[in-house]
C-alpha cells in the first residue's frame, strides 16, 4: 500500500489546477506550502530535503515559500522522499510544477520590472479582496495612462522614453485584473494629498479625478476619501496594502513598498496588526457614499 498526501493535500491541488489564479507567483506558493507539509508529516528535515535534491536547506526554505522555480526532477525525487507514490497524485504535483513555471504576462516587462515587485503582480491576480491605503499618489490599480507616466517620470527621472511607455504599458495592463471575471475586489482609502497635488498638471488631474468618479461606481470597487479635516489617521506611517485570497493554502499578506524594495509580512499577528490599522482608517475616512460628492466637487480647481 502507498503511502501519500493527506486528502486535504490532493484537493488543495486538484483545485488550483482546475482554476489557477495569479499565474506562476501563486502556483509556485501552492506547491511550496504543500511540499512543506508533506515533508514535516514525515518529520524530514530541511537539510535531508536538500540532500534528496543536491541541493541545501536554503534552497528547500525558497522552494517552500514559493520564491524559486521548481524543476520536475526536484519535485519528483521530493515526493520519492515523502513517500508519495501514488501515480495520479504525483502527476498532480508535477502539473502543479510545471504551471508554475510558465512565465508570468508581466514576463515580457522583465527590463524594468524588479524581482520585488513581480510577486505583487501575481498576488493581485489571485486575490478575492485587495485592500489599500495611499497617501502620496492616486493607486496604481486606479491611474489614468497619464498620471501614470507623470508618475513614472518622478520616480524615475533618468529613464529614456522606451523605458517610460515601457513601465507605464505595465502599470496599464496590470489594471485589466480589476475588470476580469471573477477579478479581485479593491478596497481603497486615498488621502487628500493625493488629490490635491497637480501630478502632471490640471488637465491630468482632471482626468485622473473624472476616472475615480467611474471607479466609485464600480460595482467591485469601494473608494473612500480621508479628507485633510479628518486630522490624524491610523496609518499615518505610510501606504500599506493588505491582499485577502480564496485559497486556504494562502494566508492574507501585507505589501509595503519602499523606494527600491518591498515588504511582504505573511505572519498571522502582523497581519492581523495591520488590519486593525486598515480597519480603523475605513471607519475613520468618509463613508463611500460620500466619495462621489466628494470628487465632483475637486474637479472645481481643476
Amino acid at each position: 500500500m502507498t503511502a501519500g498526501p493527506e486528502p486535504e493535500n490532493r484537493s488543495s491541488v486538484s483545485r488550483i489546477l482546475d482554476h489557477p489564479r495569479g499565474g506562476p507567483t501563486i502556483l509556485r506558493i501552492v506547491l511550496g506550502t504543500q511540499l512543506r507539509r508533506l515533508r514535516e508529516a514525515k518529520r524530514i528535515s530541511r537539510e535531508a530535503a536538500g540532500e534528496a535534491i543536491r541541493g541545501s536547506h536554503a534552497k528547500i526554505s525558497r522552494l517552500e515559500l514559493g520564491r524559486t522555480g521548481y524543476k520536475e526532477r526536484d519535485v519528483y525525487d521530493l515526493l520519492t522522499l515523502y513517500g508519495v507514490h501514488d501515480p495520479e497524485d504525483r502527476e498532480e504535483f508535477l502539473a502543479l510544477a510545471r504551471q508554475a513555471s510558465i512565465p508570468g504576462w508581466w514576463n515580457k516587462y522583465s527590463d524594468v520590472l524588479p524581482s520585488w515587485f513581480e510577486q505583487l503582480l501575481g498576488l493581485e491576480e489571485a486575490a478575492s479582496v485587495i485592500r489599500t491605503y495611499e497617501v502620496q499618489f492616486v493607486p496604481g490599480l486606479l491611474q489614468t495612462e497619464e498620471y501614470a507616466r507623470a508618475c513614472v517620470k518622478l520616480g524615475h527621472p533618468r529613464a529614456d522614453e522606451r523605458e517610460v511607455e515601457k513601465r507605464v504599458g505595465l502599470r496599464v495592463e496590470r489594471q485589466q485584473v480589476l475588470t476580469r471575471s471573477h477579478g479581485p475586489r479593491l478596497w481603497a482609502v486615498l488621502d487628500e494629498a493625493a488629490l490635491q497635488r497637480p501630478l502632471g498638471g490640471a488637465k491630468v488631474m482632471r482626468a485622473q479625478i473624472e476616472h475615480l468618479l467611474w471607479a466609485a461606481r464600480q460595482p467591485n470597487i469601494t473608494l473612500q476619501i480621508a479628507p485633510f479635516a479628518l486630522g490624524g489617521l491610523a496609518a499615518a506611517g505610510g501606504p500599506v496594502t493588505i491582499l485577502r485570497f480564496l485559497e486556504p493554502d494562502l494566508p492574507d499578506i501585507v505589501y509595503m513598498e519602499q523606494l527600491t524594495s518591498a515588504l511582504y509580512l505573511d505572519k498571522l499577528e502582523e497581519v492581523e496588526n495591520y488590519m486593525v490599522v486598515m480597519d480603523r482608517l475605513c471607519a475613520t475616512a468618509d463613508a463611500p457614499a460620500k466619495t462621489v460628492a466628494f470628487l465632483e466637487g475637486l474637479l472645481d480647481r481643476f
